[in-house]
């Protein structure tokens, strides 16, 4: 079974930038993309982006658009978020996962442990 290992969240003041990494135990031949997604106390998990694996394609939710990167290191199974102008509604815990090229959550196979990113007003 892929696991995803991940880093890189924290607490960052508003206007702030963080960086997130996930990496992958390897790849699987059913790994299309890999995404990020988002969720808040109470609230449904939401897409955040997407990027295929071949690097050439990569989409964002409108609440991020501008402001995240998201990019994947393909020797070393692993996919960055970078989040810069952060906002006190970005924070949530940040999910990675493997799957299909897909803003829903369901299209993804596998998961990471969730990484907590906490921005301050």
């Amino acid at each position: 079974q892929v696991q995803l290992v991940e880093s890189g969240g924290g607490l960052v003041q508003a206007g702030g930038s963080l960086r997130l990494s996930c990496a992958a135990s390897r790849r699987t031949l059913r790994t299309d993309a890999m995404g990020w997604f988002r969720q808040a106390p109470g609230k449904e998990r939401d897409f955040v982006a997407v990027i295929s694996w071949t690097g050439d394609s990569t989409y964002y939710a409108d609440s991020v658009k501008g402001r995240f990167t998201i990019s994947g290191d393909n020797a070393k199974n692993t996919v960055y978020l970078q989040m810069d102008s952060l906002k006190p509604e970005d924070t949530a815990v940040y999910y990675c996962a493997a799957g299909s090229y897909s803003t829903r959550a369901y299209r993804y196979d596998a998961w990471g442990q969730g990484t907590q990113v906490t921005v301050s007003s």
